[in-house]
């Protein structure tokens, strides 16, 4: 293997050229992936009739954007959703999930969480600690948990005995966050759905999709699930949308949402664009391509780290529900080598050496590599984990499988 303008140590590159053998057909099943969804994309682009007038800026109350609508209809073919919501006006993915809890949950309802305790950032939303004002709990909604079995897996059986006909919601995380269990793939879901809804047949399936857009054929939305949301500076934006997020699902689900995001009443008619939309359209267009691009990356760290002897999850050759690669390094010291040598692989910020930190929502410090055009951007090359046992760094992203691969090079050369 020939890696132009940067020193890898021999014992890498010999284990590099490996591990791409090992991985050729999951990398060629990752490119069948893209195709589909690269295509579907561009049929959702030209059913919507997108016009280069819809990149034009709204400003006040944005009434009559036509480029805010037609991007909404996009988002909701390309999921087979009835229809979405798509703005800049969200934050983060956290965000975006909050606006779904509050906009379909009320005083009284139960939401049941079916994947054990969520990611950290949302556990201050539902009031899980007791601590956060203005959570769930403060507004009378009752949060219940069914944890995974012990091999990371949905505990069905207990579904069974925890899920009643008034069970307002019940609520999925695609993604492992930062546990090692492993991510839900579209048949999980599908059989979490199922189950749900013959349990309770009036509850909400809602997913945090979060990493997991674009990966596998069949969407969320063909796996019986009712609403979900998830960030646009992840897979959806394709490394191009600067912020925001989308929530989509059942049209009357996704009017409520709307009127928690602006005003009961208003909804979705007002929010300008203020000139985003561009943006979004480009980054939603180059989502397939950017996360196949992202799954590469993940299937060859898996393969070259397990040739150097580390424990991966997942593994090369497995199915994947989303972008996100573990590898558990054992201690702190080669944790942060890792992040160190993801970092030099970036285009941004390469010279600049990551150091553990307080960050807001996490009850440790995080270490985060990030070289990234948009901060905080987990489609674009990224690598991070709380310093905490089992030390496992959590890899994530690569706007190109190029220097994706040579992060993972990077990283091993200086672990080893």
């Amino acid at each position: 293997m020939n890696i132009p303008f940067y020193h890898i140590d021999p014992k890498i590159l010999s284990a590099a050229e490996k591990a791409m053998q090992m991985c050729r057909p999951y990398l060629d099943r990752t490119d069948e992936i893209t195709e589909y969804h690269q295509l579907k994309m561009l049929k959702a682009f030209q059913n919507a009739r997108v016009s280069e007038s819809y990149f034009a800026a709204s400003t006040g109350y944005g009434y009559g954007d036509r480029g805010r609508d037609a991007l909404d209809s996009v988002f909701a073919e390309v999921f087979d959703m009835e229809d979405a919501l798509v703005r800049h006006h969200f934050a983060s993915g956290t965000h975006t999930l909050t606006v779904a809890l509050f906009g379909v949950l009320r005083p009284g309802d139960t939401m049941i969480s079916v994947t054990g305790t969520p990611y950290d950032t949302l556990q201050g939303v539902i009031g899980i600690n007791g601590e956060s004002s203005g959570s769930l709990r403060e507004f009378g909604i009752h949060y219940e948990q069914i944890d995974l079995l012990d091999n990371g897996t949905i505990d069905f059986e207990a579904m069974k005995q925890r899920i009643s006909p008034d069970t307002k919601m019940v609520y999925i995380q695609r993604s492992r966050g930062y546990s090692l269990r492993p991510t839900l793939t579209a048949n999980d879901i599908r059989k979490t759905a199922e189950l749900a809804h013959r349990l309770a047949p009036d509850c909400i399936v809602m997913l945090d999709n979060c990493y997991g857009e674009f990966v596998e054929k069949t969407s969320p939305g063909e796996a019986g699930v009712d609403l979900m949301a998830g960030s646009l500076i992840k897979n959806p934006g394709g490394g191009i949308a600067p912020t925001g997020g989308y929530i989509a699902g059942k049209s009357g689900l996704v009017e409520q949402c709307s009127y928690r995001l602006t005003t009961p009443g208003t909804g979705k008619e007002i929010g300008c664009t203020l000139g985003n939309n561009r943006e979004l359209f480009m980054g939603a267009f180059s989502a397939p391509h950017v996360t196949g691009e992202a799954v590469k990356t993940a299937i060859f760290t898996s393969a070259l780290y397990e040739l150097l002897g580390f424990e991966v999850t997942p593994r090369y050759d497995e199915i994947r529900g989303d972008i996100i690669q573990a590898v558990l390094l054992d201690n702190e010291e080669r944790l942060v080598k890792f992040c160190r040598g993801v970092q030099k692989a970036s285009p941004i910020d390469s010279h600049l050496t990551p150091e553990p930190w307080d960050m807001p929502g996490y009850d440790s410090k995080v270490i985060m590599a990030a070289g990234a055009f948009t901060l905080g951007s987990s489609i674009e090359l990224s690598a991070d984990a709380p310093l905490r046992e089992p030390y496992a760094v959590w890899m994530q992203g690569s706007l190109n499988f190029h220097t994706g691969r040579l992060a993972a090079m990077l990283a091993a050369s200086d672990i080893i």
